[in-house]
């Protein structure tokens, strides 16, 4: 078996001889793998290829295998794949409790990791992923697609701006009736509602603030929902940033469907309905001495973060958002849920990021149009 250096060298020396598209392996074949990922690679093909997929459901294998014309792997079979001279990346789409096992495989065979998101589950497992993608020489990008997509780039371009003057208040509301049985309300699998949805109120926060919460506190409710056993149903959060700014949010699995944030200024305020959607409309609402309201048709989101994370690859450019703005919302969450447990407030240490979303990462690429899917069904209820 090759050394992590090795593999490394291995890795570059690929994707410098491919020179022009870089080679993925999609791992996990869950619904939104099915749905988004896999039919976005003919939005990302200038400089993307789907090489070879991953999953230990039968029928995925002939389905899929066929439908996108490229060899299905066994998870007990995932060295051998990245072994392929064809593979330079891998895109992990996985129950979150396997995020880091599978990425620090990945990046020390030599293959470059974007991996949805919670990165991972708690700190020491996304710095065991940093510094493996770090000492193989690969990058690891954490799978954010709303740091690409449009109304949510303008609502950041218009606070940095100033249009809403000094930026104080963020609240927002994520929720939807879960379908049970799903792995996002199984607690040995890494769900729960903070986990899965709450983490994008907590990562809008931070990039609409530019800056990072000095404290947290949160309520959190099961209630009497069998769905609701392992994990919790809602959670209730405020986050205290520097200069005393503070951003609330409320998400839920067993509520009608939301999804809205709304950043009140000094000078005027802005809200975006659909905030968090990958397939549907979203319209920024911005009101300063009059409203102004912009509508932007729905529009592929994953596209973008895989044509823009090979453009990196074969570029050598530095990756944002990277596993570094991964470990930043998931410090958050740990917070969030020890407050929870212990009904007091969570002082966080400081964190300091070097990067943020611009504009300049805003790509608009066609919606997809994915066939039914295999053997999985979508979170939503109905």
């Amino acid at each position: 078996m090759p050394s992590r250096k090795q593999a490394g060298e291995q890795g570059t020396r690929r994707t410098r001889q491919k020179a022009r598209k870089v080679g993925y392996v999609v791992v996990g074949l869950g619904h939104f793998a099915q749905d988004a990922i896999l039919p976005a690679f003919k939005n990302a093909k200038k400089n993307s290829q789907l090489v070879a997929l991953v999953s230990g459901d039968p029928k995925k294998h002939r389905v899929l295998g066929k439908r996108h014309g490229v060899p299905v792997y066994g998870y007990e079979q995932f060295e051998e794949c990245l072994a392929l001279p064809e593979v330079d990346a891998v895109y992990i789409a996985l129950p979150n409790s396997l995020h880091a096992e599978y990425a620090v495989r990945a990046a020390r065979a030599g293959a470059h990791v974007l991996c949805e998101k919670p990165l991972a589950l708690d700190e020491p497992q996304c710095l065991d992923m940093i510094r493996a993608a770090e000492d193989s020489d690969v990058k690891l990008m954490t799978a954010y697609r709303l740091h690409f997509e449009s109304t949510n780039l303008a609502a950041m371009e218009a606070v940095r701006k100033g249009r809403i003057g000094e930026p104080r208040l963020f609240s927002s509301s994520f929720s939807f009736q879960i379908d049970a049985p799903n792995i996002r309300v199984e607690a040995d699998k890494g769900g729960g509602v903070l986990w899965d949805i709450g983490v994008y109120c907590v990562n809008a926060a931070r990039y609409l603030f530019r800056a990072e919460p000095e404290e947290v506190f949160a309520f959190k409710a099961r209630g009497k929902d069998a769905r609701f056993a392992e994990t919790e149903e809602a959670v209730s959060a405020v986050l205290r940033f520097p200069d005393d700014r503070l951003a609330s949010f409320n998400v839920s699995f067993g509520t009608a469907a939301t999804g809205t944030y709304q950043l009140v200024g000094t000078k005027g305020s802005l809200r975006l309905e659909n905030a968090y959607d990958y397939k549907g409309k979203m319209t920024l609402e911005l009101e300063t001495k009059g409203k102004k309201k912009r509508t932007l048709p729905a529009r592929d989101q994953i596209g973008p973060e895989i044509s823009y994370f090979s453009d990196c690859i074969l570029h050598g450019r530095e990756v944002e958002p990277s596993g570094w703005e991964g470990l930043a919302d998931v410090r958050i969450i740990r917070a969030l849920y020890e407050s929870a447990e212990t009904g007091r407030p969570v002082r966080l240490e400081p964190f300091e990021k070097r990067q943020r979303p611009t504009g300049e990462q805003e790509q608009r690429l066609p919606p997809t149009h994915p066939p039914e899917p295999v053997n999985a069904s979508p979170p939503m209820d109905g």
